[in-house]
């Protein structure tokens, strides 16, 4: 299948973290990590990631070490995206507030245009910050009742793993931030380049359900049988017309047994799930080729480009060709760029 890449941008999109004391060390990495993956066909990075603490000076990270920065907030004021890690302590978590220097550098930020992420707690501060009033945002589950005790105008969602509200991006708890980084990368890059980024960072490109799969629950009962086997059988029957039967069958259950199980696993029913899984490698093939709209429907299970302008402009409010405007401007150049999987 003849595949887009996009030309490399002019320089590098400048990514800021701002490490705050208590910073957590795995939100702390995770943007250098997963932005520095990020390249194009020539190996050129399309993104420079530095890290930033009020004053310039060194904070505690909640796993034992200190950071030490290269840079203080005036960074901030290059940065086209600032990424804000989860916090163990201090005041935004314990009393709901911020320094005021932080906050106002990032309300500054903001209405620069700058694009502003956080990860797990990270939510807190900006929260504090007065950039999440009346808007949807997410933290780790473990938080959500004391999020909403210091910031109720905040319309909280702890059940999903991220929450993408255009220039305001938060993700759930720890690990959840690099799923976060690869949507920003996937939003801004294209599925190829967020699957490559994936793949060097040897996780998946995309994780099934939300956090409430995490939330602590009694655990199903351990066997032998899981659907994890079932649903890689499925993702690599896409473009076939699977039942629920056949589905159960295969995972060797019965139909209410694998519905359970499946749920348990996935946060999703099968059907959700499976529609998921077409309308995420539909986009996938609308960005990475050139097939025609009646071939991506049928390469991903939709059956005619008619289901499959439905079910995309229900996901995700646009029809195929406008959706393929927007990942292949007429700049593009056809290239070598891995399509993945999605």
């Amino acid at each position: 299948m003849a595949t887009i890449t996009r030309p490399a941008p002019s320089r590098p999109h400048r990514v800021v973290v701002l490490a705050l004391d208590s910073v957590v060390g795995l939100d702390l990495g995770t943007p250098s990590q997963v932005f520095g993956t990020a390249r194009d066909a020539r190996d050129q990075h399309f993104y420079a990631v530095d890290v930033c603490t009020p004053g310039g000076l060194p904070v505690r990270s909640s796993a034992g070490f200190q950071v030490l920065p290269e840079h203080g907030l005036e960074i901030l004021a290059d940065a086209d995206t600032i990424v804000v890690p989860g916090v163990h302590g201090g005041s935004a978590l314990t009393e709901g507030t911020v320094d005021p220097e932080i906050g106002a550098a990032l309300r500054q930020a903001h209405e620069r245009g700058v694009r502003i992420m956080s990860i797990c707690t990270g939510a807190f501060v900006l929260a504090a910050a007065g950039l999440l009033d009346g808007r949807p945002a997410t933290t780790h589950w473990a938080y959500a009742n004391r999020f909403r005790r210091f910031h109720p105008a905040v319309r909280l969602d702890p059940e999903v793993l991220f929450v993408d509200d255009g220039d305001l991006l938060t993700s759930a708890g720890v690990a959840a931030g690099l799923d976060l980084c690869l949507h920003v990368i996937r939003r801004d890059h294209g599925s190829g380049v967020a699957n490559r980024s994936a793949r060097r960072c040897v996780v998946p490109s995309w994780r099934d359900g939300g956090q409430s799969q995490y939330i602590e629950r009694p655990l199903p009962e351990a066997a032998d049988s899981g659907t994890g086997r079932t649903r890689d059988w499925i993702q690599h029957r896409l473009h076939e017309p699977l039942t629920l039967p056949q589905m159960a069958a295969h995972a060797s259950m019965s139909v209410r047994t694998f519905t359970r199980r499946f749920r348990e696993e996935t946060g999703l029913s099968p059907a959700q799930w499976l529609l998921r899984q077409r309308t995420d490698h539909a986009r996938l093939l609308l960005e990475t080729t050139d097939l025609g709209v009646d071939q991506v429907a049928r390469r991903s299970g939709f059956g005619t480009a008619a289901t499959l302008r439905q079910q995309l402009h229900q996901r995700i409010g646009v029809p195929p060709s406008a959706y393929r405007r927007t990942f292949r401007p007429p700049r593009a150049e056809a290239g070598t760029g891995e399509p993945g999987q999605a």
